[in-house]
């Protein structure tokens, strides 16, 4: 194949060493890659070095592997310079399978690592579900009184205001023997991935994958059966965040995310779904058609949303006590089409207004709640969050328990504090 060098100039010659302003490289067998030159240009061999500067890229690529620039990114040979990763910038020299510069720098067989490719493309990526790091009040309390993962550190920004909910979550780290790092709050922002972590983040093991065809299992006659979440690929973070703090409530037993071209558990998915994370088991399938399939085969009804149907959500109180899974498509797009054919049924939630369409999170919070209004009810109903296993850890550690009443206003006075911090600033 040619490989893709885009602006970062034309590749040089076969044998043993071409070079170029931007980049260098040595090898048996390098060949070139053809582009408009940007500064000059190297090729690179079997086990070539390149790197890349500021001005002036790394030219073609060697004995293989083209990559997927992003940026003015050259090609990289197959034994690159391993010495530097990408930066946040976008500068940086070539490593043996990705890298990046600022203007033309070596890249591998993945292509160039920037900051502007979707979470799962970049190579720094976490596997998995991550959910390492969480911010914002109610979330790490909630991480905290759930007790399901180990805490490795807690930070907290100093001079914060004496609101019951930070009182709360300094005693459950001390209940729970997590260290407290205080600082300023600049570097409380410096750590944060989210626009306003609220004073806190917490560091903790990354979330624990359920199975997701154990989520398929019937329960017992008279009990609630299985009412799955699955997500056909939703990229925003904070839909995923809104949706999964709808679920927990709406009574949803498993959320299914495809492994790829999806968002998973960001500190901003974590803020949003204010600690439903802790609670909601939540797994990952390669193919969400393939998972659909198999759950028809056991049993499973499965809905998908969709604003074009004449069936509405209004129409399924039927299937209330059939094990069911609820597809919300992804933002703009919708349902893919085989997740589409796999669906036993298409519902739409009926608009009167002008505006044609729900946000992605909202249509489906709408669906799982008049769905789940349905569905028997294996505990007690409860009003705003549910206590049941803070309240477990209160008892065995004497800790008395602050008033939820007051959280998401000191939740929003922190913001407003922050937006009036800003603006003078």
């Amino acid at each position: 194949m040619s490989p893709a060098g885009g602006r970062s100039g034309q590749g040089s010659g076969r044998g043993r060493g071409g070079s170029g302003a931007g980049g260098s490289g040595a090898g048996r067998s390098g060949n070139s890659g053809k582009g408009r030159p940007s500064g000059g240009s190297g090729g690179s061999g079997r086990s070539g070095a390149n790197s890349g500067g500021r001005a002036g890229g790394a030219g073609g690529i060697g004995r293989s592997g083209a990559g997927r620039p992003t940026g003015t990114p050259g090609g990289g040979g197959r034994g690159a310079s391993r010495s530097a990763a990408p930066t946040r910038s976008g500068s940086g020299s070539g490593s043996a399978r990705s890298g990046s510069a600022r203007s033309g720098g070596g890249g591998g067989r993945a292509g160039s690592g920037q900051m502007d490719r979707l979470p799962w493309e970049h190579p720094m990526a976490p596997k998995g579900l991550d959910g390492a790091q969480v911010e914002g009040r109610q979330a790490v309390r909630e991480l905290l009184a759930a007790g399901r993962r180990r805490v490795r550190t807690l930070i907290m920004a100093d001079g914060t205001d004496d609101s019951p909910i930070l009182m709360d979550i300094e005693e459950l780290a001390a209940a729970r023997g997590i260290p407290v790092r205080r600082v300023s709050k600049e570097q409380v922002l410096a750590q944060a991935r989210t626009e306003s972590p609220q004073g806190v983040i917490a560091l903790a093991e990354p979330l624990e994958e359920a199975d997701p065809d154990e989520m398929l299992e019937r329960r017992p006659h008279g009990m609630a059966q299985p009412f799955i979440l699955a997500l056909d690929g939703l990229t925003d973070p904070g839909n995923l965040g809104a949706l999964l703090r709808s679920a927990d409530g709406a009574g949803v037993t498993g959320v299914v995310v495809p492994k790829h071209r999806a968002v998973h558990i960001t500190p901003t998915v974590a803020k949003s779904a204010a600690g439903a994370i802790e609670h909601l088991p939540i797994g990952l399938v390669p193919g969400l058609p393939a998972y659909l399939l198999r759950a028809k085969e056991r049993g499973a009804w499965v809905i998908g949303l969709d604003a074009n149907s004449t069936t509405t959500v209004h129409d399924l109180a039927h299937l209330a006590d059939q094990p069911l899974i609820v597809v919300v498509g992804a933002e703009g797009d919708g349902l893919s089409r085989l997740v589409r054919d796999r669906c036993d049924v298409i519902a739409a939630i009926p608009l009167r207004g002008r505006i044609e369409s729900l946000n992605a999170s909202v249509a489906g919070a709408v669906a799982l709640f008049e769905i789940g209004r349905h569905r028997p009810v294996d505990g007690p109903l409860v009003g705003g969050n549910d206590q049941r296993d803070v309240d477990d850890i209160r008892a065995n550690d004497e800790i008395p328990l602050a008033d939820e009443s007051d959280y998401d206003d000191d939740d929003q006075d922190y913001d407003d504090d922050q937006a009036d911090d800003a603006q003078q600033g």
